[in-house]
């Protein structure tokens, strides 16, 4: 565990002190360890074990990769139960709540079960904004590992503060996954852990040469601060935004999945 660990239990309010809070705005980023819910993170292990075994992560990559050709995925994320509550889970929406300040509207999710020898993720951010000048709307990640983290997985490493640079997102991307001055490496948390991360903050994914290790659980939501216009990741957003509402994902939180708060979708070069 690293000194920057910031705890939260199950069994209390999820209210965050005025110095998390502050360590947040700082550092870029919380880590709460065992954050989810057993039962949750049980039923979104085994979904996300059919997301991948189906070839369901497949065609939704295929989705974005080639719109044209494959149309809208058979299956979303959020349409596979357990999914659908983890976005909308409540003791989650406390703690955005708390760190946006204002209302958010649900962006996107990822869900995978990573290879023991997948290979590293280059420095990176992900602010979807794609001038990069201006930071004064929010954009959170919640990055969920449901069997936790330990030395059999690759590690999560962040840049504390690195989210107040207006850079690209791959500013450090020549620089691989090696160590950076300043960096705090995650490479132990329990299952269910949850790392709550400005989108700004460039972070990695550092993998463990020579180790056999095991599969990692890993579901991204992210979730963007209501008023500027949010660039959509994915060509099918509107469909996607529209069956969150058919499936009542959030009954009382309707700027949840709004399309107001979009732009038109532009394919990546």
């Amino acid at each position: 565990m690293t000194p920057n660990a910031l705890l939260l239990a199950h069994d209390k309010p999820a209210a965050l002190r005025p110095d998390q809070l502050r360590q947040f705005q700082e550092l870029g980023y919380l880590v709460l360890p065992g954050f989810l819910d057993r039962d949750l993170v049980a039923r979104m292990r085994h979904e996300v074990d059919r997301w991948v075994d189906d070839g369901l992560r497949a065609r939704s990559i295929d989705s974005v990769k080639d719109p044209e050709k494959f149309g809208v995925p058979p299956v979303m994320e959020l349409e596979l139960p357990a999914h659908g509550e983890l976005i909308t889970w409540s003791p989650l929406l406390e703690i955005l709540d708390q760190l946006v300040g204002a209302p958010y509207a649900f962006h996107h999710l990822h869900s995978d079960r990573q290879a023991p020898d997948i290979p590293g993720k280059p420095w990176h951010h992900d602010y979807e904004h794609s001038t990069q000048t201006d930071r004064s709307a929010t954009m959170i990640h919640a990055l969920h590992y449901l069997d936790g983290l330990s030395t059999d997985t690759s590690s999560l490493v962040v840049l504390p503060g690195s989210h107040r640079e207006r850079v690209d997102k791959t500013a450090r991307a020549h620089l691989g996954t090696e160590p950076l001055p300043g960096e705090v490496v995650l490479e132990e948390l329990p299952p269910g852990s949850t790392v709550v991360l400005h989108s700004a903050l460039f972070h990695a994914r550092r993998p463990r040469p020579g180790v056999l290790g095991k599969p990692r659980y890993f579901v991204d939501a992210s979730y963007c601060e209501v008023g500027p216009l949010w660039p959509p990741v994915k060509p099918y957003w509107r469909y996607m935004l529209r069956r969150a509402r058919e499936l009542n994902l959030a009954p009382d939180r309707s700027e949840l999945f709004t399309e107001l708060t979009f732009a038109e979708y532009s394919r990546p070069a």
